[in-house]
């Protein structure tokens, strides 16, 4: 993996889309897509299999994600959505973490910090795809949870400290948004992207002390 280790894509998050079809709006699935090569490219240069954590944020399950993944012990899919919402008919993830409509900042995160721990505890992750999808935010029309700008930005923190901690590399794509009001769906989206600049400029601190 190149030093710089904080990276993204600023839509993507295609994670309806199975191999074999489209669903929701998602035509391909870049999670997916993403996974398999960077696994390509540590196989080509180092002959090892990549292990893969996607952590799914985004509002609603990543069905078509689990699906391509429901049997390859190298990616680990971690998703934390809303229970009642689309899809429907869910797909089973590693770890799948449904909350119920109406769920804060507080109980949002208790549960985000034990899914990490969980997650931890089954799958020794050497790269992260961050799905940051911007519609668990309370102004989502879709979203049906309630998290303030202040929850939503602590959330990244979160998964980026995480990940950090650990010296683990993190792709982000950004997935669902759907504000009544699109300027407020794309100030929670600048403002996970101003969180993870903060996280690439430690990486960069670190590569430049020599590790």
């Amino acid at each position: 993996m190149p030093w710089r280790r904080c990276g993204g894509n600023l839509a993507g998050g295609t994670h309806h889309a199975y191999a074999h079809k489209g669903g929701g709006f998602c035509v391909f699935n870049d999670i997916a897509v993403t996974a398999r090569l960077m696994q390509a490219e540590a196989w080509r240069h180092q002959r090892q299999t990549l292990k893969v954590a996607v952590v799914d944020l985004d509002v609603h399950q990543g069905n078509g994600t689990a699906h391509v993944f429901a049997k390859d012990p190298s990616v680990f899919t971690l998703s934390m959505h809303g229970e009642k919402n689309f899809p429907f008919r869910k797909e089973p993830s590693d770890l799948d973490v449904g909350l119920p409509d109406g769920c804060t900042d507080e109980p949002y995160l208790a549960a985000l910090h034990q899914a990490l721990q969980t997650l931890q505890d089954r799958f020794d992750p050497q790269l992260v795809i961050y799905l940051a999808g911007a519609d668990p935010h309370e102004g989502d029309r879709l979203g049906r949870l309630k998290l303030t700008m202040d929850g939503m930005q602590a959330r990244d923190r979160v998964v980026l400290d995480w990940a950090w901690q650990r010296r683990l590399p993190v792709v982000l794509c950004m997935g669902g948004g759907y504000g009544h009001d699109i300027e407020t769906t794309v100030q929670v989206q600048m403002q996970t992207w101003d969180v993870a600049l903060g996280y690439w400029r430690l990486w960069q601190g670190w590569h430049n002390r020599g590790r």
